[in-house]
């Protein structure tokens, strides 16, 4: 991806890119692992969570090797002003946009709570604007919520997630928890998506702390942890 010598710096909407009102570019139909659609309307029942948590292809890839329950993935581009944005555009840090993975899953199936823990322990969210050697606005951290549900949980992981980084010697948690509207996610263009399973040898920026949050589907929930997550010794 790309590497920025300058201090990186979010754009006010003044400052940020036009964008324009139609995208410039298609986005496949299907997932082409799953081989389930891209882009919604989705089936009844299933819901959808975004993540940001650096470059966009190993995320993805993060969230549809999961063992059951993720329905389909989409990378784009969320958290910023202008509309329809290009990769280009967005690397410029001219848009507000960072890289996000959308998942569309089966609540039945998988909880947001694991999804949460799988974001967390995949990514530095210590960082700001960077993961790793990718710096720049785009790669900043990010949870984007689609109801008041997700937002309370997303809010409580946090939470339970900073403790156990604190106590593993670990900085502040800088993620951005934003809902959804009214920034919506703009598709990433097609050559991004499903781009490791499509290029395996490609880059892949992801790496988490080595610190786990204790697994949501466990019983001992904490009383300050209404959602279900609950912090674990460093190394668990």
């Amino acid at each position: 991806m790309f590497l920025y010598s300058r201090t990186p710096q979010l754009p006010t909407r003044e400052q940020a890119l036009q964008g324009r009102p139609e995208p410039i570019f298609t986005v496949p139909d299907r997932h082409t692992v799953l081989g389930t659609p891209l882009l919604g309307p989705y089936p009844e029942g299933l819901e959808v969570a975004d993540f940001g948590l650096g470059c966009f292809w190993g995320a993805e890839r993060t969230f549809w090797r999961l063992p059951a329950g993720v329905w389909t993935t989409l990378v784009g581009y969320q958290g910023g002003y202008t509309e329809h944005p290009t990769y280009e555009e967005v690397c410029s840090g001219l848009t507000g946009h960072t890289e996000v993975v959308r998942v569309v899953f089966d609540p039945a199936l998988i909880s947001y709570e694991r999804l949460l823990k799988t974001f967390w322990e995949s990514h530095d969210p210590t960082q700001g604007f960077r993961q790793g050697n990718d710096v720049g606005t785009q790669y900043r951290s990010a949870i984007h919520t689609h109801t008041p549900e997700q937002a309370t949980t997303a809010e409580a992981s946090r939470k339970a997630y900073q403790r156990v980084l604190t106590d593993a010697g670990h900085g502040t948690i800088t993620t951005e928890i934003l809902p959804a509207q009214p920034r919506p996610l703009y598709p990433a263009e097609g050559y991004h998506q499903q781009y490791l399973e499509k290029n395996p040898a490609g880059y892949c920026g992801i790496g988490g702390t080595g610190v786990k949050l204790s697994d949501p589907f466990e019983t001992r929930w904490g009383a300050s942890c209404p959602t279900g997550l609950t912090s674990a010794p460093a190394g668990e």
